[in-house]
């Protein structure tokens, strides 16, 4: 007992004597920062779904901290591109990657990665999550309804094309869920981002999107696009008249574009916990909100653990369509 009892205490010493070492250390990484300003990598174009979140966001937490947060778009496959570098940096707090669900469907997508999402990003929190919505041009798909839709695409197999915020997005993988739930046959348009994608779409250029309410909610409000579903169990309050997926038939169509903020693995572990604290708190302002609101968008602010969970569930989710569908990318 007596031995023991020593072996405890002198443990308990060395946690003492860690702990206090590690305290000025951990000290100086709060107080150091930021150094300047913030860069948080965006591996999309501008104009898409994360811009829409990560722009006034960005705002936010720029002016609660006293400096810029700059948005530095690094576009292309899928956002793998941007992404691969963001890994890449400096883990000192001053760059972070803000992405999108599309990078837990990369793994399973594509066939080589210089990167991992677990092990060279740390998950920080989710900052918005909105509905997949089918959007149509009007002009180009003789279709008023979603059962209108649905039955003319089977009529006309590969003659309708959906557009995409690229190889492997969730826009994508939303497409190709639907075609298997559907028994479809529509043509997958890959863009380098929502934004362009969009701009044709809207142009008469592209027939449709499978496409998260960021980029389309306004459009369908302006009454430039057609929104026949939304693939959610159940109708969205702010299009009350937009059947979900299950009033279409097709109620395992369920998919949800998600936005977050990871930091740079390595990065001081106090400079993520007040990133963390800050995003929540820019959240919770009403003016935030509001734009949230505008845009169909359920509010984040999840615990850094739960959005790890979250991620790991998505890579688990999307890893089953991608081989079910048979989609594979160099």
């Amino acid at each position: 007992m007596t031995y023991a009892y020593k072996t405890s205490r002198r443990g308990a010493l060395k946690l003492g004597l860690a702990a206090s070492l590690a305290a000025p250390a951990i000290a100086r990484a709060q107080q150091g920062w930021p150094s300047g300003p913030i860069t948080w990598v965006n591996p999309f174009p501008a104009g898409g779904g994360t811009d829409t979140f990560a722009r006034p966001l960005a705002a936010q937490v720029g002016e609660q901290l006293g400096v810029q947060v700059l948005i530095d778009n690094k576009g292309g496959a899928g956002g793998t591109v941007g992404a691969s570098q963001a890994a890449k940096m400096k883990p000192d707090g001053q760059t972070f990657l803000v992405g999108a669900v599309h990078h837990t469907i990369a793994p399973s997508i594509y066939r080589t990665l210089d990167y991992d999402l677990e092990k060279n990003f740390e998950p920080i929190t989710m900052i918005a999550l909105v509905p997949q919505v089918i959007s149509i041009n009007p002009n180009r798909v003789p279709a008023k309804t979603a059962a209108e839709f649905i039955e003319y695409v089977k009529k006309n197999p590969g003659k309708v094309n959906y557009a995409s915020a690229g190889a492997g997005t969730a826009h994508h993988l939303a497409g190709e869920l639907f075609k298997l739930e559907t028994k479809t046959d529509i043509v997958h348009v890959p863009y380098r981002g929502a934004g362009p994608a969009m701009q044709d779409l809207l142009a008469g250029n592209a027939d449709m999107m499978f496409d998260g309410m960021g980029t389309s909610a306004q459009q369908i409000k302006a009454g430039k696009l057609l929104g026949l579903a939304v693939a959610t169990p159940k109708r969205n309050a702010e299009f009350p008249d937009m059947p979900s997926a299950p009033e279409i038939g097709v109620p395992n169509w369920i998919v949800s574009t998600w936005y977050g903020l990871w930091a740079i693995k390595g990065t001081p572990e106090p400079i993520v916990d007040r990133m963390y604290q800050e995003i929540v708190k820019a959240l919770n302002n009403p003016k935030l909100q509001t734009i949230w609101k505008e845009q169909t968008a359920q509010v984040g602010g999840e615990s850094r653990a739960d959005f790890a969970k979250r991620i790991r569930a998505e890579i688990e989710k999307w890893q089953k369509v991608v081989d079910a569908a048979g989609v594979k990318l160099d």
